[in-house]
């Protein structure tokens, strides 16, 4: 059994960008509430943490982001008509979102510093113990018939107690794009999925580039990280990055790249948004099926 120090309890979700991609989409709504199909981005991230066994979700928020709050608020009206009617699952779909078990904590960002420090706006809560933080504009589907991508992590981390990022292989094309890790595969641990990491490269240039391995948007950290991100200068456009924590978590405890099972969509572009849109639609069962018949139909030259 896996002792209290290596148990994720917790998850932080920063959710204070503007979503300025998705302009005018964005203008007064988050973009984590924008759906793909019927449920937003940010429950998305949320049940993949609770599949994990996390019970207590921590949101970084900002102005102009209480349709989050109010998402995961019971709403007391819409439950009562539906009651009223007798729409019982629709009346169980809506109480999913928040389920008994579940603890939600908002924190405000005040300024948008970047993501090391939306993170540290929610040391307070998190305390002196492992969190997941998880970036909802990733939208990461497991293997089928397999745990989803946060599970997959957390249960690495309950055997083996250190920090992980997730990671998978990138185009050398688009290593820009993410961090990129660099160092050595742990051999026989985790079927081979396991890198300790040597060093990291934010956005680097695919000549310079130490590997093609880029960061998702999913961590399971220890508390050190806090005091790392303190202790960090202003990086890329002077924000706070959580990359540059992480890196000088390195001096001081074993960091390993966990390479996941599963596809991440990056719903923080148009593309990608659009991409899972299409996947998840025709895996839907209400509308799947009607969906495919209808996408064979169109002649797309």
């Amino acid at each position: 059994m896996p002792n209290s120090h290596k148990i994720v309890k917790k998850a932080v979700f920063p959710v204070a960008g503007l979503g300025t991609r998705f302009l005018p989409a964005t203008k007064a709504q988050p973009k984590e509430m924008l759906p793909i199909v019927d449920k937003p981005l940010i429950q998305y991230a949320v049940e993949e943490a609770y599949a994990a066994g996390i019970r207590h979700m921590i949101f970084v928020t900002g102005r102009n982001k209480r349709a989050i709050e109010d998402h995961f608020d019971t709403a007391y009206e819409l439950e009562a008509e539906l009651e009223a009617a007798n729409k019982k699952e629709l009346l169980a779909l809506v109480r999913s979102v928040h389920p008994d078990d579940m603890d939600c904590s908002f924190v405000r960002q005040p300024r948008s510093l970047g993501l090391g420090h939306a993170v540290l706006c929610a040391e307070h809560l998190v305390g002196h113990e492992p969190f997941a933080v998880l970036l909802a504009d990733d939208l990461m589907i497991g293997p089928p018939g397999g745990q989803p991508v946060l599970a997959q992590m957390t249960a690495a981390f309950s055997r083996w107690g250190t920090s992980l990022l997730a990671v998978q292989e990138v185009p050398l094309d688009q290593v820009r794009r993410y961090g990129i890790v660099a160092g050595e595969v742990v051999p026989g641990l985790e079927d081979g999925r396991l890198t300790r990491v040597s060093h990291m490269v934010e956005k680097p240039s695919p000549e310079e580039s130490p590997s093609r391995m880029g960061v998702a948007g999913r961590y399971v950290l220890t508390p050190g990280v806090f005091e790392q991100i303190r202790k960090q200068p202003r990086g890329a456009g002077g924000e706070i990055q959580l990359t540059d924590g992480i890196a000088g978590l390195l001096k001081t405890e074993i960091v390993h790249a966990y390479e996941y099972e599963g596809k991440r969509f990056d719903c923080g572009s148009k593309h990608g948004f659009l991409e899972a849109t299409v996947s998840l639609a025709l895996q839907h069962p209400e509308v799947g099926a009607g969906f495919r018949e209808y996408l064979k139909s169109q002649s797309l030259n």
